[in-house]
């Protein structure tokens, strides 16, 4: 992995539903604390996460052209507490990584790009869209441009991270 050997610690994190999606209480914005009032799942320990560190990739395979249920979850809870909390991802470096079967990939990386953006974050290009293509669990390993792609994301990933890291 191109971010490993850039020096850059790194930490997988794999969603598991059910999650309840937010539902725009904001209490978030009430308690200003960092987290969501409501407990028992992932998402605040990954809101933890993400805060604390200097980059997020944050990944989905496609469905019906978009990501999971799960990471719209966090997507949409970690956005409320981040505002809440007075932008905690604001310069952070960010990417989207996405895994399609053949189609619909594009409006899925746009979903977590907007995310991404809104958020204030610092999202470094790539050699094309961080898209892998294949149909079962484990084929775009196989899909060589698209490794190529997130080796240079990797690469770019590490360079931005150590580059925010002197400011």
């Amino acid at each position: 992995m191109s971010l490993r050997r850039g020096g850059i610690d790194t930490e997988l994190v794999h969603l598991k539903g059910p999650l309840m999606g937010c539902i725009a209480c904001f209490q978030c914005h009430e308690k200003k604390n960092g987290r969501c009032v409501f407990e028992g799942d992932i998402i605040n320990s990954c809101i933890e996460k993400m805060a604390a560190a200097d980059g997020v990739l944050l990944g989905s395979p496609t469905y019906f052209s978009d990501i999971t249920p799960e990471l719209k979850a966090l997507i949409d809870w970690s956005g409320f507490v981040a505002k809440a909390k007075g932008d905690l991802f604001k310069r952070k470096a960010g990417a989207a990584v996405v895994a399609v079967r053949r189609a619909g990939a594009i409006h899925a990386f746009d979903s977590i790009n907007h995310f991404l953006l809104i958020s204030q974050m610092i999202i470094p290009g790539s050699s094309y869209w961080n898209i892998g293509m294949g149909l079962g669990v484990g084929d775009a390993r196989k899909d060589e441009e698209g490794l190529r792609t997130m080796r240079v994301l990797g690469r770019n990933m590490a360079w931005v991270i150590k580059k925010l890291n002197e400011m």
